[in-house]
């Protein structure tokens, strides 16, 4: 059997860690693609070195622009790599572009294809990544689900013949790399020389907070009002959304009585070791929201909706506007420790090995 996986953002290449060992393990060729989406080597080429994943067959080098211009750009590549590789199945990740753009193409040339982290919704049709996952999840053969809520989802659009539930895949990699990182420091923590446990890690970088300078400027404004260090792990995207905007990162860090402190990214080890030690973590990351989740490390979401409905509903994450809310949840105490029957939402740590099976008995069930 020969998969042919299409990633290109942070969030794919964590989820394709444990699926490329897997595929491994059992004998599976494996051709991955990278359409070059996220192209800052902090977001991409060291999450293939520190997780161990094989470097990528094909690189597209799509580069940023406009999602039309994106999309259709990775579209017009993948004809080609489709026709000369000729897999089995095309798998596809998450909610990017990438997602969408590896999932259309492979339906329009007949290429069987699966998608995995199927059925998350936002119900909130103006987020990008909302519209990538319903198209994605209509076009694909296969709707790989992580959880019981989101194969609900998809059974209410008339999709359960296609769907089973394998468990969340980033819960795989976040247990391993959790392990090998317990024992040691916070980078964070060490580099600024932040308490144990007195700081929060923050990530913005969505649409919705970072293309209206307003509520940018009312984001990072609330982030520096915090009542205890924050140290932003600036984005790419952020860093240029501040820029468009006239923005001064710097200056909004170095403002009288600012908590906010402006970092590089991390890599994916060094950013789950800083989490184990934060107090807590604000994001607009529905990934990061759920590490947090599983790390038992306290969340605010500047979101009004989150597809991880689970986090919220155990009381490990908040959802909040900037301004006072997002100020006063990030200043929240812990929360009890979730009842242990609903303690685990997204699996057992073993949901790429399901994948690998679910892959193999479908292989040829396929019809167009």
């Amino acid at each position: 059997m020969k998969v042919l996986s299409v990633v290109g953002a942070r969030p794919q290449f964590v989820k394709l860690a444990p699926i490329d060992a897997a595929f491994r393990a059992a004998g599976i060729e494996h051709v991955i693609v990278h359409t070059g989406q996220h192209y800052d080597p902090m977001l991409s080429d060291v999450f293939f070195r520190d997780l161990g994943i094989s470097e990528p067959d094909v690189h597209l080098g799509v580069g940023s622009g406009s999602h039309g211009v994106q999309t259709g750009a990775m579209l017009a590549a993948m004809d080609g790599v489709l026709t000369e590789q000729r897999p089995d199945w095309v798998l596809v990740y998450g909610d990017t572009n990438s997602t969408l753009a590896g999932a259309l193409a492979a339906v329009k040339l007949h290429v069987p294809s699966a998608h995995l982290e199927a059925g998350l919704r936002s119900f909130n049709r103006a987020m990008p990544e909302e519209i990538n996952r319903v198209l994605t999840d209509h076009a694909a053969d296969l709707l790989l689900a992580p959880t019981d809520v989101a194969a609900g989802h998809l059974a209410t659009e008339g999709l359960a013949e296609r769907t089973v539930v394998v468990g969340d895949v980033m819960t795989d990699v976040l247990a391993q790399v959790r392990d090998a990182v317990a024992a040691l420091p916070s980078p964070v923590m060490r580099e600024l020389s932040l308490p144990e446990g007195g700081y929060s890690l923050a990530t913005i970088h969505r649409a919705e907070n970072t293309d209206d300078a307003d509520r940018l400027r009312s984001v990072l404004a609330s982030l520096a009002r915090v009542d205890h260090p924050v140290v932003l792990l600036a984005h790419p995207r952020l860093v240029a959304k501040c820029a468009e905007h006239g923005i001064d990162l710097d200056a909004v860090s170095t403002a009288p009585g600012s908590h906010l402190l402006v970092h590089p990214p991390l890599a994916y080890p060094d950013l789950i070791a800083s989490a184990l030690h934060a107090r807590g973590v604000v994001t607009d990351s529905g990934g990061l929201q759920k590490e947090a989740f599983l790390l038992r490390v306290p969340c605010t979401t500047v979101r009004p909706q989150t597809e991880w409905v689970e986090t919220v509903e155990l009381g490990w994450n908040v959802l909040v506007e900037p301004g006072p809310a997002l100020v006063a949840a990030a200043s929240r105490p812990r929360p009890a420790e979730p009842d242990p029957a609903v303690a685990s939402p997204y699996g057992d740590g073993h949901a790429a090995a399901r994948v690998v099976a679910e892959l193999r008995a479908r292989i040829g069930t396929v019809r167009f």
